[in-house]
């Protein structure tokens, strides 16, 4: 079943032009077309361990959405883009993943330097720790002054 939780997550990744699907047991339980971390920390928000067991096709993996999903017990993952470092905590973590492209760090939005959840991301490697930290970071990012 979840070989199929997974296709059905790329598809609609595909088809539909989202940024995140999560599907489990068949049933799509959460999608959107938001960039960045933000998403799935919503998922867990709202899902929370619902997520256990669960398929996620995401555009863009790096660590910290690695992480995320090891801490949300998820069971398999497909990235468009995915980066080393969270090939490697995907791999430690024995969680099944693909992926289209493998790249070397994720970006911000501008292009230009690395993403602050990534930045974060390297200095973590607790699952429980780092959705914290994301959360933390997030609500900073959207508060602007913090």
């Amino acid at each position: 079943m979840e070989n199929m939780d997974l296709e059905i997550a790329k598809k609609r990744l595909k088809e539909k032009g989202l940024t995140l699907s999560i599907v489990k047991g068949g049933k799509v339980i959460f999608e959107n077309s938001s960039h960045g971390v933000s998403g799935f920390l919503e998922a867990i928000e709202k899902f929370g361990r619902e997520l256990n067991g669960s398929s996620v096709a995401d555009k863009v993996v790096g660590k910290a959405i690695a992480l995320l999903c090891v801490n949300a017990e998820v069971k398999a993952v497909y990235a468009a883009i995915l980066s080393g470092k969270a090939r490697e905590t995907l791999r430690e973590h024995a969680v099944r993943h693909e992926w289209e492209t493998l790249v070397e760090n994720i970006l911000s939005s501008k292009k230009v330097e690395t993403c602050p959840f990534e930045k974060l991301a390297d200095e973590l490697s607790n699952p429980a720790e780092a959705y914290v930290k994301f959360k933390a970071l997030q609500n900073k990012l959207e508060g602007g002054s913090g």
